[in-house]
């Protein structure tokens, strides 16, 4: 079974779009991990770089309201996808960008501004790291020698794609 959870990347930005995840330049790309050089190429926040090595490590990204907005590529999931992110949590999410995440069996999930803002408190802390139960509906934020646990929700479907390990995954076990 998929592990969720890992090293966390701080966007701390609203709006975040698929062009800034996966610039449309590479969309002519063959394969999946053709993509996984380009993620967040063109996303500018200060102090972030993308080829760096918080970037390359981490296994969830945290982010405000929003997320995935642009257009409806599927590259902007796959993009996180060969680079090893299971997760995005985010206040809210562009409704396509967060239903292709399940669909390739990550998780979008969302939480309320106040429990964001309590999880950016730890974007300082080199050990920020994250777990998640999807099955619980739980995830831990830990760093700096602290830990805290907050509640999410996905509805049961969704869930059984991200379980499943995507769509396809899915109708394979169910059809």
């Amino acid at each position: 079974m998929k592990t969720f959870g890992g090293p966390v990347l701080f966007l701390d930005r609203s709006d975040i779009n698929t062009d800034e995840i996966i610039p449309a330049k590479y969309l002519t790309e063959i394969t999946k991990e053709d993509l996984k050089p380009y993620i967040l190429e063109d996303l500018k926040l200060p102090g972030f770089d993308p080829k760096g090595e918080k970037t390359r490590n981490a296994r969830v990204v945290v982010s405000r309201a929003n997320f995935g907005c642009g257009s409806s590529r599927e590259h902007a999931p796959w993009v996180f996808e060969v680079n090893g992110i299971t997760a995005v949590i985010a206040e809210s999410f562009a409704r396509i960008f967060r239903q292709n995440m399940f669909n390739c069996g990550m998780a979008a999930i969302e939480l309320p501004v106040a429990d964001l803002d309590e999880i950016f408190a730890h974007s300082g802390e080199a050990d920020a790291a994250m777990s998640i139960d999807i099955e619980a509906g739980v995830l831990t934020m830990s760093g700096g020698g602290k830990q805290k646990t907050f509640n999410f929700e996905i509805s049961p479907f969704d869930k059984a794609l991200v379980l499943a390990g995507g769509w396809v995954d899915y109708a394979d076990q169910k059809y």
